[in-house]
């Protein structure tokens, strides 16, 4: 006789949905608030609802570019899997009409696309061109980057390898110093009357003549146009032209990673790299551009793309540019013109990020507000003064905010102790007045609070360097 099979019913309670996640998906798939896990069943714009029908007030799904299922992104997806989804060795209009469409929105000679199903894809696909290209392997990153999730990927993320049980760097992956003007390496407390940007470049040029010394050459720079991982960094000005020159000087290849920050959210531009005044010539898009639906892209030159062509070896994508995801990506695009999303995460970003900056004013422990349009860090710290980080108030507020406001933001940064904001572009002025009231009753909540009930790890994140310090390229330590 069969055994009963309690999990197959129609819905399923909260209960039972975490003990059938706990039998059959890996360990290592870790959840947002663990200790006491969503369950969302439905999302309609800028919300989020769960199986009893309490609305979030999403503020961290980048992904949900236009807002949860949108209308016409749902139609396009509909409509064309009713006809066709198939790969892209047959041509259709999908593609081409998305390709012209993506590179439409690119400056310079940024015109030839290749179709990939995730970020991860992308970067993967990046670097290989840029290996093509230059015929050199080594690639110089960012500290606390992550690329995605890929073998090829992760050996360029410190944000990934540094963790414990990373895997160690390889030879040929060269890191450059992340450009955090707060409590970076540089910054504005110990570094006060120098060039915080071309301390931070003169870094890159030094990796480079290094890897010259050694009898090998630079295949590429790459790095996040804003780093998100890393605890939502807006690079100095002038920072990637300098760095953009250098590599170029060196025969390497500029990669930007769009794939958190593109597609109108920093409001002035619809790239992020486009507020450093550069083009790349190579550029990672996916997230934003599907909606929620598995598609990215790489955008590059028709020289490099022609150079790639000679390798005899075909590029073939099972899913990359099939016609659904295509027609996803069409109407994402299409909704964000119509709309004006850009126009609204300048506006919406502009009004929470200089009402986010009065927190400063109010709470010691509101370090520093960065941010552009609906891109927006809040880094917390245990005093103005000595700039430690308040690692355990962060993941505590991320809590209270889901918990006490039903509101849903995240933390992260080197040392977890950046709250972050990148919600949906259709995000409202009446939202950002939610999050702010929300946000400061926590920020009270917790900064009156003894200090023993929350207890930060004791690490100072400020660096003491001596104003003529010489750099040497880092050694990376693998904690084990």
């Amino acid at each position: 006789m069969a055994s009963t099979n309690i999990y197959a019913c129609e819905s399923m309670t909260k209960t039972d949905t975490i003990k059938l996640r706990n039998r059959h998906i890996g360990k290592s798939c870790q959840l947002f608030y663990r200790s006491d896990p969503l369950k969302i069943i439905r999302g309609e714009g800028q919300y989020m609802f769960d199986e009893e029908g309490t609305r979030y007030l999403d503020c961290i799904n980048n992904v949900a570019h236009v807002g949860h299922c949108h209308p016409k992104v749902v139609e396009a997806a509909r409509a064309q899997i009713g006809l066709i989804s198939t790969n892209n060795r047959f041509l259709h209009d999908e593609l081409v009409k998305c390709a012209q469409k993506l590179t439409s929105k690119m400056p310079g000679d940024l015109s030839v696309c290749f179709f990939v199903n995730s970020g991860s894809e992308a970067n993967d696909l990046a670097l290989r061109l840029a290996r093509y290209y230059t015929k050199q392997k080594d690639v110089i990153t960012l500290d606390h980057a992550y690329h995605g999730h890929l073998t090829s990927v992760m050996e360029i993320s410190p944000y990934k390898f540094n963790k414990p049980g990373g895997d160690p760097k390889p030879d040929f992956v060269h890191v450059a110093s992340c450009p955090d003007t707060y409590r970076g390496r540089y910054n504005v407390k110990n570094c006060p009357d120098q060039d915080l940007c071309k301390l931070y470049t003169t870094e890159v040029d030094e990796i480079i003549k290094n890897i010259k010394s050694n009898g090998k050459g630079v295949a590429a720079f790459i790095a996040e146009s804003l780093q998100s991982c890393g605890g939502q960094i807006i690079p100095p000005a002038g920072y990637f032209d300098s760095i953009y020159r250098s590599v170029r000087e060196a025969g390497g290849v500029t990669i930007a990673d769009e794939v958190q920050v593109g597609f109108g959210r920093v409001g002035t531009h619809y790239f992020a790299f486009e507020t450093q005044h550069v083009i790349p010539d190579i550029v990672t898009v996916a997230k934003p551009m599907g909606n929620g639906h598995p598609v990215g892209a790489v955008v590059t030159t028709p020289k490099i793309a022609e150079r790639f062509a000679t390798s005899g070896v075909a590029y073939f994508n099972t899913y990359g540019g099939n016609p659904v995801s295509c027609a996803i990506a069409n109407a994402v695009m299409d909704v964000i013109d119509e709309e004006k999303l850009q126009e609204n995460a300048l506006i919406v970003g502009q009004y929470l990020l200089e009402n986010s900056l009065q927190l400063m004013k109010e709470f010691e422990m509101v370090g520093d507000v960065r941010g552009t349009g609906l891109f927006v860090g809040i880094e917390l710290v245990k005093s103005k003064e000595c700039r430690q980080a308040a690692t355990a108030e962060a993941n505590a507020i991320v809590d209270r905010m889901k918990n006490v406001h039903h509101i849903l933001i995240s933390s992260d940064g080197p040392d977890d102790n950046v709250l972050k904001l990148k919600p949906p572009m259709v995000f409202n002025i009446e939202n950002a007045k939610e999050f702010l009231t929300a946000i400061r009753e926590c920020l009270g909540q917790y900064q009156s609070t003894e200090k023993k009930s929350i207890s930060a790890p004791q690490t100072n994140g400020v660096c003491n360097l001596p104003s003529n310090h010489k750099f040497t390229e880092k050694k990376e330590i693998l904690v084990k």
